[in-house]
């Protein structure tokens, strides 16, 4: 048999990057940015309004309710929440054009969103990021200041919630404090693991 018999064909990914609030999957993203890696980097749809500063297509796509609800009730939306009232998903479109250009496509959503993803595309690469230690992690939340003693209670029980649904992943990712760059090199890692695969996933929407 020649070697050329196991040289499968490169198919794009789809890496979906998950985790608790707080354990800096949006910095872990815009390090991943800055190295320029031919990955296409999901934008979010929305049907709220802009605010200062944000540009349409680069922080959110801004669109209206009516369209948001097409998309829905056209199963066009890779998974959807509604957020203080307010709708927010990945419209398929923008996966399968990224795809189809060859490109691996990564997006950031919550747990939720990753089971939901996972049931949609069994192939779909995911990527659980979670902090050292409990510790470790609350001191990361306490440090933006954004929360009453209560509200952090709460939310460090929901990330013991979702910590325990990471056996639903692929993989599994240690973000340490002050080692954000190693933590990069980590998913780098995976992605080229990913396209060495004897049997390469196949990502259909």
């Amino acid at each position: 048999m020649n070697i050329m018999d196991f040289l499968a064909p490169r198919y794009p990914l789809l890496i979906v990057l998950s985790g608790p609030s707080g354990v800096g999957k949006d910095t872990v993203l815009r390090r991943l940015q800055a190295r320029r890696l031919p990955l296409h980097f999901v934008v979010t749809a929305t049907n709220r309004s802009p605010r200062r500063g944000e540009v349409d297509g680069r922080d959110y796509f801004f669109i209206s309710t009516a369209q948001f609800e097409k998309l829905i009730a056209e199963n066009e939306l890779l998974e959807y929440s509604v957020v203080y009232n307010d709708y927010k998903g990945v419209p398929k479109q923008q996966v399968r054009a990224a795809l189809a250009s060859g490109r691996d496509v990564i997006m950031r959503v919550d747990v939720q969103g990753a089971a939901k993803i996972r049931a949609l595309v069994p192939e779909a690469v995911l990527i659980f990021l979670n902090a050292e230690s409990p510790e470790s992690l609350q001191r990361r939340l306490s440090a933006r200041d954004a929360d009453t003693p209560e509200s952090l209670q709460i939310r460090l029980a929901a990330a013991q919630r979702e910590v325990e649904q990471a056996t639903l992943f692929d993989y599994l990712v240690i973000n340490r404090e002050q080692a954000v760059e190693a933590t990069v090199d980590k998913i780098v890692a995976i992605i080229e693991a990913e396209h060495c695969r004897v049997k390469p996933r196949r990502v259909e929407l």
